[in-house]
C-alpha cells in the first residue's frame, strides 16, 4: 500500500458557520477515528483540518493510501473511510479518517488491474471490468496497491466473479457472486462465427 504523508490542526470550533469558514480559508474538515472508545463503546472522533490541496492529492487518483496524519505534532496512521463532495463542483467538503494499527485487519477496497490477452478478446469480444475495487480484509502492512486478474483463458460471453479469486495474506470480502470481468459479444465476434457455422 502506497503512503502519503499530510499536515492536520486540531478544530476547537465546530457546527455550520465554523465549518463554512474553514471552507472559505481553503481548508477541509476532517474527522479522525481512533482506538479510544467514548462512554457509549464508540470511536471517539478527532476533528481537524487539512489544506484542500494535500486531500486533494489522496482523493483524485485510483490507488489506495495509508496516510500519515502529523496532527499538531502527534503522528497517526489512517485510511479513508469515507469522502463527501460537492454535487456539483465536486470538490471535497469533508473526509473521515480511521486510524489503523499494524497488526489489527482492516477493510478496504484496493483496485483490480486485468492483466493478459483473454481468449475471448482474440475472438472478437470486448474485455468489460464490471467493478473497480473489490474490498479486502488484512492488516494494512498486507494490503496490496492492486489486485492483478488473470484474464488469459476467458472466453467469450465468459466472466470472472470474486468467488474465482484468491490471494495470499488477504481475505476478499466483496460477497463471492459479483461479476469481476468479462468479456463481451460484439457484432464483429458474431459475425465471424456465423460465417464459422456457414463454413462448415
Amino acid at each position: 500500500m502506497r503512503e502519503f504523508s499530510i499536515n492536520g490542526s486540531a478544530r476547537q470550533v465546530v457546527g455550520k458557520k465554523a465549518t463554512k469558514e474553514v471552507r472559505n480559508n481553503g481548508l477541509v474538515p476532517c474527522v479522525l477515528y481512533g482506538e479510544k472508545r467514548d462512554a457509549n463503546g464508540l470511536p471517539e472522533a478527532t476533528h481537524f483540518v487539512v489544506s484542500a490541496k494535500e486531500i486533494d492529492k489522496i482523493y483524485f487518483t485510483p490507488h489506495v493510501y495509508l496516510v500519515n496524519i502529523n496532527l499538531d505534532g502527534v503522528e497517526h496512521k489512517a485510511i479513508v473511510k469515507e469522502v463527501q463532495c460537492h454535487p456539483v463542483k465536486d470538490n471535497v467538503l469533508h473526509v473521515d479518517f480511521y486510524e489503523v494499527v499494524e497488526n489489527r485487519p482492516i477493510v478496504v477496497g484496493v483496485p483490480i488491474a486485468p492483466k493478459g490477452l483473454a481468449e475471448g478478446v482474440r475472438a472478437g469480444g470486448k474485455l468489460m471490468a464490471m467493478v473497480r475495487k473489490i474490498n479486502v480484509k488484512a492488516p494494512y502492512t498486507a494490503i496490496p496497491e492492486k489486485l492483478d486478474v488473470d484474464v488469459t483463458s476467458l472466453g467469450l460471453g465468459k466472466s470472472l466473479k470474486v468467488g474465482d479469486l484468491s490471494y495470499e495474506g488477504i481475505e476478499l470480502v466483496t460477497p463471492k457472486e459479483v461479476i469481476v470481468v468479462t468479456v463481451k459479444m460484439t457484432r464483429a465476434a458474431m459475425g465471424a462465427m456465423a460465417a464459422a457455422a456457414k463454413g462448415k
